[in-house]
């Protein structure tokens, strides 16, 4: 049977992720105000891809989020700033360490069980790998819908990689583009600024040796 649930767009996946990793890693200052959710989805490290979004954009998402009863508007102790706290293990049904899975794919995209294991130490420690696999397996093969998928494997590597399906199968067959791929040099491009620089320093050149004569 296929999830029920709508898929979340990019940045509605990336805000439940922040929120579901502060929840755990910064408890004394969760739930989050827009301005804390949209630091936390802009941040520039254990976040693939990098986003730039705006406190506008993260509200109006929040809206979105709100009428699906995926996040909780609270005041917390202050009473006075509207924050956020998330309620995603709860609508999707799955178990906290499976959420905590999850929110890590939503952060980071792609990535193999032992690099899950990894990247989730701080939210919930898995005793490995094979633990790991264990719910992925269970994420999988939900009868409410798959959760997960196992991508195929890549050349060159020995272990697959897996992904959420929380934004729908196209997107996470696609998956964002790895850190090493974000940062490969275009060649093509490249060589088209080598050529420039050639044909301005022969420009230069015969410049001179006119000036010289």
């Amino acid at each position: 049977m296929a999830n029920p649930l709508p898929p979340l767009t990019a940045l509605e996946a990336r805000i439940l992720g922040v929120l579901m990793e502060k929840s755990r890693t910064t408890p004394d200052v969760y739930p989050l105000t827009v301005n804390a959710l949209t630091a936390g989805c802009n941040q520039k490290t254990s976040r693939d891809p990098v986003m730039s979004v705006t406190e506008t954009e993260v509200q109006a998402c929040l809206e979105d989020l709100r009428g699906r009863t995926l996040i909780i508007e609270s005041f917390g102790a202050s009473g006075r700033v509207l924050r956020y706290a998330h309620n995603f293990a709860k609508v999707y049904q799955v178990a906290s360490a499976a959420a905590d899975l999850l929110a890590v794919l939503m952060l980071r995209g792609p990535q193999t069980a032992s690099e899950l294991r990894a990247n989730c130490e701080r939210l919930h420690r898995f005793a490995d790998a094979s633990a790991v696999e264990g719910y992925l397996d269970e994420l999988a093969e939900r009868e409410g819908g798959a959760l997960v998928l196992k991508l195929p494997r890549q050349p060159g590597t020995r272990e697959q990689r897996w992904a959420h399906l929380l934004s729908g199968a196209s997107q996470a067959e696609a998956g964002p583009p790895s850190t090493s791929e974000a940062r490969a040099p275009d060649h093509s491009d490249l060589e088209a600024r080598v050529a420039r620089l050639e044909e301005e320093m022969a420009a230069l050149r015969t410049l001179l040796a006119t000036r010289g004569d």
